[in-house]
């Protein structure tokens, strides 16, 4: 009952709640209906106050509206007509400014002004043809460029100079040293100045001036300018050429070694391998003007002649990459390789026929077997092919036949080279002078001028592998696979050991025509020995190794068969005092020698004194220049003959063979060995 009747009041207590807050809700849903009323009543007051301004209003903005527009009109009537006699005041007011021309340093100025002339003439031939001012404003146009050309004219003439030889010289020298484009911007052949005006001109006459003569002005100057260039850096160098070389400055990339050995005979000059002496390197051809450069080296042996000629072709390299500067700043770009095309013309066309004359020369004295003229070309054929890149790249765009020149000139000496080469070896092998062979057995001038030729192409391995390959040889044919610099090696490393077989044979063979044989075993040895110290020295001996690896112990092998072949010579003085095993008197008592006995040693004495001063006699004329083969030689001769002969002489020196020992006894050991050391001394 208790539950019950609190449940009860839970739910009256709940109903009184709930009846109160619809009581609440009623009141809120007045309030918000009066609201609303209150609301609405406002908004259409607003919406109806907004329609009166606006029916007041509108008809004073239309009347603004135009009369602003009005106005408009009016300004740009007056704008148009301000536009209009701007026209007529500027032909008018520019006519004595234009006529002045743009010198005194106004050109900025006077470029401005022929913009107005030149919409002047637009505005007229576009809007009224028949006006007169059109007429007056085409003719001032008209004068205003052609004082515009004058003055692009003036201004490069009088900045055109040519380049002084010895700053050539000097930009040869320090290129080394100078950053990629340095060289090139660090001639300077026009003032700052005066390079932005000529190219403001250039700009306006290829623009608004339309018209291109203004190029044909620039290449006439330029060109002469490159040309009186060049030929002053060829009369400078001919010059200094006529009493030194030009050393100092020599764009070449390594000098060529023409040694020539102590132990090389001072012989007469063959009339077919004429000596390739060097040449002095003190000459200078500036001594006073020396560039600090140490990328450039000096090649005091090149004829000066030849050595100018390469001074021409990098000179001629350089002006042109500052004329292709140069130009990139004055003439547009689409007509810049033209231009340049023509500027280059005669200087390139002048140091090709230079290099043509030299490969006639070559040509000329090949046919005539001198083969010291195939060294001139060196030089000329390796500056040619390093500086070949650059060239390509600098005459890029060009055309056809400017692009040919230098390729068609690298042909032509290469044709050269491989021809003299071939016949070189001709020579070599059938060299037929054997009337003036050395009478003491010393070098052969052919073998000295072989090898001194031979060293020669050192410096120039790539030059000569590019000569052997025009020769079409299969012996000079190498694979192309593996490192390129290699194949080149191996195939100049062919050709010398191929000079070197020649050489060889045509020794052995004049050996043979001495009446001596053991003069020509000496000869044989000397030339032998020489070229192997030579292939030694020189560094030959590790190009050949490409072609021959075993070449020096074969050189080494043939001088130990021709020391053996000279030990023979003793075999006659040897005779006399070897035994056999068996002594001439068994009984050595002298009181029972016999008188046959006593006589056999006597003879023997005497055969020996008799062969070994005839021995002693011709072998000191013999001439062994390398003093480490001339003491090996008596060693081995001493070690041969004196052992023998102490044995010898100890043995019957104590009998009494003879009344009269001295007579027979002449030497002792020591006299012989004495006399052995002044073998190979004429002087003795």
């Amino acid at each position: 009952m208790n539950d019950t009747a609190q449940k009860m009041r839970e739910i009256s207590e709940k109903l009184d709640k709930d009846a109160d807050d619809l009581m609440f809700i009623k009141d809120s849903l007045e309030k918000s209906s009066q609201l609303t009323h209150n609301m609405v009543t406002i908004l259409t007051s607003f919406e109806n106050r907004l329609r009166q301004l606006e029916e007041t209003i509108l008809p004073v903005h239309k009347e603004t509206v135009t009369l602003q527009k009005l106005q408009e009109n009016i300004e740009n009537t007056q704008a148009a007509l301000d536009h209009v006699l701007n026209y007529h005041d500027a032909v008018r007011d520019l006519d004595a400014v234009i006529r002045d021309g743009p010198s005194g340093g106004k050109l900025e100025q006077y470029i401005s002004h022929m913009g107005q002339i030149q919409d002047a003439l637009e505005f007229f031939s576009e809007n009224n043809p028949s006006s007169p001012e059109l007429s007056k404003a085409t003719q001032l146009f008209k004068t205003g460029k052609e004082l515009l050309q004058n003055e692009f004219r003036n201004l490069f003439t009088r900045h055109c100079n040519p380049v002084p030889a010895i700053k050539i010289l000097d930009m040869l020298g320090t290129d080394d040293e100078l950053p990629d484009s340095a060289s090139v911007t660090s001639l300077n052949q026009l003032p700052e100045q005066a390079l932005e005006e000529l190219s403001e001109i250039s700009k306006w006459l290829i623009g608004p001036g339309k018209t291109h003569d203004f190029m044909d002005v620039y290449y006439q100057i330029r060109a002469q300018t490159l040309k009186k260039s060049m030929e002053g850096l060829k009369d400078h160098l001919s010059k200094k050429s006529s009493g030194s070389a030009a050393g100092s400055y020599s764009p070449l990339i390594t000098s060529g070694r023409l040694h020539k050995s102590k132990d090389a005979p001072n012989k007469r000059t063959s009339t077919l391998l004429r000596p390739m002496a060097r040449k002095g390197a003190a000459n200078k051809l500036d001594p006073e003007r020396r560039p600090s450069s140490q990328g450039v080296e000096s090649q005091g042996h090149v004829d000066p002649a030849i050595e100018s000629y390469l001074y021409c072709i990098s000179g001629l390299l350089k002006l042109m990459q500052c004329e292709a500067q140069l130009m990139s700043h004055i003439i547009p770009e689409e007509h810049q390789r033209k231009t340049f095309d023509k500027i280059i013309e005669k200087p390139l066309e002048m140091v090709s026929q230079d290099g043509e004359a030299i490969a006639t020369t070559a040509k000329r004295a090949v046919i005539k077997h001198d083969y010291t003229a195939i060294l001139s070309i060196f030089p000329v054929l390796k500056h040619l092919i390093n500086v070949k890149p650059e060239f390509e790249e600098t005459l890029s765009g060009t055309a056809p036949g400017t692009r040919g020149k230098l390729p068609t000139l690298i042909a032509s000496l290469e044709t050269t080279g491989a021809k003299a080469l071939d016949e070189f070896y001709d020579v070599v092998k059938n060299d037929p002078e054997k009337s003036n062979l050395p009478k003491d057995g010393t070098v052969h001038e052919l073998t000295s001028n072989t090898l001194i030729f031979l060293e020669n192409l050192l410096d120039y391995v790539e030059t000569t592998s590019a000569m052997l390959m025009a020769q079409k040889d299969p012996a000079f044919a190498i694979s192309n696979k593996g490192n390129d610099m290699e194949n080149k090696k191996k195939r100049v490393a062919n050709y010398v050991a191929k000079i070197l077989g020649a050489v060889g044979l045509n020794l052995d063979q004049k050996s043979k025509s001495y009446s001596d044989q053991y003069l020509g075993v000496i000869f044989l040895l000397n030339n032998l020995n020489y070229i192997l110290k030579s292939l030694q020295r020189s560094g030959l001996l590790s190009l050949v190794v490409h072609s021959k690896p075993d070449i020096e112990r074969d050189y080494e092998e043939k001088i130990r068969i021709q020391k053996t072949e000279y030990s023979r010579s003793w075999s006659r003085v040897l005779q006399h005092v070897i035994d056999g095993s068996k002594p001439v008197a068994v009984n050595l008592d002298p009181s029972k020698m016999k008188d046959k006995e006593r006589q056999q040693i006597k003879d023997r004495f005497k055969g020996f004194n008799q062969d070994f001063e005839d021995l002693f006699k011709t072998h000191k004329g013999y001439a062994v220049p390398d003093p480490q083969v001339r003491e090996d030689l008596r060693r081995e001769s001493k070690q041969m003959i004196l052992q023998q002969y102490t044995m010898f002489r100890d043995r019957y020196v104590v009998t009494s063979f003879t009344k009269n020992p001295e007579k027979y006894i002449k030497y002792t050991p020591e006299q012989v060995s004495s006399q052995i050391d002044h073998f190979f001394d004429i002087s003795a």
